[in-house]
C-alpha cells in the first residue's frame, strides 16, 4: 500500500476535477484520483477501425460558453461546426415531412400550441436567478410540481405535447415526469434560454472539438503529468487526529489537508466518510439522480444524406431514436448518424441484448434515411447507465422539493470537502461549461481555506 502526501486530493479526473488541478497545481501538492483507467469521465472517445474518432460522450460546445473556447485554445485543440445545412425531418405517423429551423411545420393549431407552451416556459425561466433559483416567489410551487404535469396543462394538443417531450428527452436525456418543474427552468435558465439549449447554430449544439472532447481531458493529464492517478477509484475519506484527510482508494492512500469531490452525485455516495457528512448534503445526493442516455453512431462511407439536401437532423416522436444529427467530422470522408435513446427508452434498451439494440436503432436511422441508412460499415453505442463509475447522463436530475429544501446549501462546503461537477454549476449546468465553472469556484474555495488556515480544518458534522 503506497501512502503519498499532497495538500490537495482531488477525486474524478473528468473535466471538472482535472481542470481544478490545473488551477490548483501552479500554488500547491494536487493528486486527482480516478476509478478508471482512463481520464475524462463522460467525456469518451472511440476509435472506429479507420482512425476516425468520434465523442460516444459530450461533445458540443456553443456561443456563451467561454470558459470552454478558453481551453479548447489554450490546448491547442480547434472547432468546427455541426452540419447544420440542408432540410430537417420530422417523422409522424411513419411519414416524413421537411422542414428548417428548429421548430418543425406541423397543422396551424399544434404549431400555436406548441409556440404558446414554449413562450411560456421561456418567460417563467427567464424570471429565476440561476444562483438561487429558491429565492423566486413562486419557487415551492413550481418545485413541488412536475414538468409533466405543467406540460399537459399548458400544451393542450396531443401533438404539441409530443414534440415539446421530444426536446425535453433531447436536452435532460430524462422524461417531464422525472423533472421538477422549477429545475428544468433552472436548467434552461442556466444555459440562456430552452431555445439555445435546443438549437445547432447560434446553439448549445454549434460545435465539436477536433480529436473529441476526451482529448481535451487527456492533454490536461497530460499537462498534470504524474499528479494523475488511474485505477484509483476512493473508497472512504477519513479524518485523521491532526486534522488531515486519509483519502484511501484501491491502491493505497493519500493524505491531504483538502479534498475535492467531482463526481457525480450517485457516484459520491458510494465514498465513506469518516466522521459521517453531514445527513443534509446525503439526502441531497439521493435526490439528484443521473439522467438516462444511450448515445449511438452509425459509420458510412460518405454523408449521403447530405446529396438529398437533407442536414441529417431528425425529430420523431415515435423513436425508439427520437433525435439525430450528422455527426460527421470536417475533414474526413466517413459519414457519422448519431443518435439517442433517452429516458424510459435507454432504460428499456439498456437491458436488451446489443445485437436487438443496435438493429433497432439502425430501424430509425432506415426509416429517416432510406435502407442505406441500415448497412453501416461500423456501428457503436454507448449505454451511460450501464458505464460502472458514471451510471447515468447527461446530468443529474433533481426531483421535486429538492431545490427548495437543499439548494441553499447546495454548494456549500463540508469542512475541508468541497464539491465540483457539472451538477454544482450557476451557469451551464449539466454541460461541460459548467463542469469549469464549478471547478474554478472549488479552487478558489480551497485556496482561499489552504492560505487562511493552512488546511488544518475540522469535518463539519451538522
Amino acid at each position: 500500500m503506497s501512502l503519498d502526501q499532497v495538500q490537495v486530493a482531488i477525486v474524478g479526473a473528468g473535466i471538472s476535477g482535472l481542470q481544478a488541478a490545473r488551477l490548483l497545481q501552479k500554488k500547491y501538492r494536487v493528486r486527482v484520483l480516478e476509478a478508471r483507467e482512463r481520464v475524462g469521465g463522460r467525456l469518451c472517445n472511440h476509435q472506429f477501425t479507420n482512425g476516425d474518432t468520434v465523442d460516444v460522450g459530450g461533445q458540443w460546445v456553443g456561443p456563451g460558453q467561454d470558459r470552454m473556447y478558453r481551453l479548447i485554445e489554450e490546448l491547442g485543440a480547434s472547432t468546427w461546426p455541426l452540419y447544420d445545412s440542408g432540410d430537417n425531418l420530422l417523422c409522424l405517423n411513419s411519414k416524413l415531412r421537411r422542414y428548417r429551423g428548429t421548430i418543425p411545420r406541423i397543422n396551424p393549431l399544434a404549431l400555436a400550441d406548441l409556440g404558446i407552451a414554449m413562450a411560456r416556459f421561456e418567460a417563467m425561466a427567464k424570471s429565476i436567478d440561476p444562483t438561487a433559483p429558491w429565492e423566486y416567489k413562486k419557487a415551492r410551487q413550481w418545485d413541488a410540481t412536475t414538468l409533466d404535469t405543467w406540460l399537459h396543462k399548458n400544451c393542450r394538443t396531443r401533438l404539441g405535447r409530443e414534440l415539446f417531450e421530444v426536446g425535453i428527452g433531447a436536452v435532460f436525456a430524462g422524461e417531464a415526469k422525472d423533472l421538477s418543474l422549477l429545475h428544468a427552468l433552472f436548467y434552461a435558465r442556466s444555459g440562456h434560454s430552452l431555445e439555445t439549449l435546443l438549437a445547432v447554430t447560434g446553439g448549445a449544439q454549434q460545435d465539436r472539438v477536433h480529436g473529441g472532447t476526451a482529448g481535451l481531458c487527456e492533454r490536461m493529464a497530460a499537462e498534470l503529468g504524474q499528479a494523475v492517478q488511474l485505477n484509483a477509484a476512493v473508497e472512504a475519506v477519513e479524518q485523521l487526529p491532526d486534522g488531515r484527510l486519509r483519502v484511501r482508494h484501491q491502491s493505497g492512500s493519500v493524505v491531504c489537508e483538502r479534498v475535492i469531490v467531482a463526481l457525480p452525485p450517485n457516484q459520491a455516495l458510494r465514498i465513506r466518510f469518516e466522521p459521517e457528512l453531514p445527513a443534509w448534503r446525503d439526502q441531497l445526493l439521493q435526490r439528484m439522480p443521473a439522467g438516462a442516455c444511450i448515445k449511438c453512431i452509425a459509420r458510412y462511407d460518405k454523408p449521403f444524406w447530405r446529396e438529398e439536401g437533407l442536414s441529417g437532423q431528425v425529430a420523431s416522436p415515435a423513436g425508439p431514436v427520437r433525435v439525430t444529427f450528422d455527426n460527421s467530422e470536417a475533414g474526413r470522408e466517413s459519414g457519422l448518424l448519431m443518435g439517442f435513446l433517452e429516458g424510459d427508452v435507454a432504460r428499456y434498451y439498456s437491458n436488451v441484448d446489443p445485437e436487438q439494440r443496435r438493429a433497432a436503432v439502425l430501424d430509425c436511422f432506415a426509416q429517416y434515411f432510406g435502407e442505406r441508412a441500415r448497412q453501416p460499415l461500423e456501428y457503436v453505442d454507448k449505454d451511460w447507465s450501464s458505464e460502472p463509475w458514471t451510471r447515468g447522463c447527461y446530468a443529474a436530475h433533481l426531483a421535486p422539493g429538492t431545490w427548495t429544501s437543499y439548494g441553499p446549501r447546495m454548494r456549500e462546503t463540508n469542512g475541508p470537502v468541497h464539491w465540483a461537477g457539472t451538477e454544482f454549476a450557476t451557469e451551464w449546468f449539466g454541460y461541460m461549461e459548467g463542469a469549469l465553472e464549478a471547478a474554478e469556484r472549488a479552487a478558489d474555495e480551497v485556496a482561499g481555506a489552504l492560505a487562511r488556515t493552512s488546511g488544518r480544518l475540522e469535518l463539519v458534522t451538522a
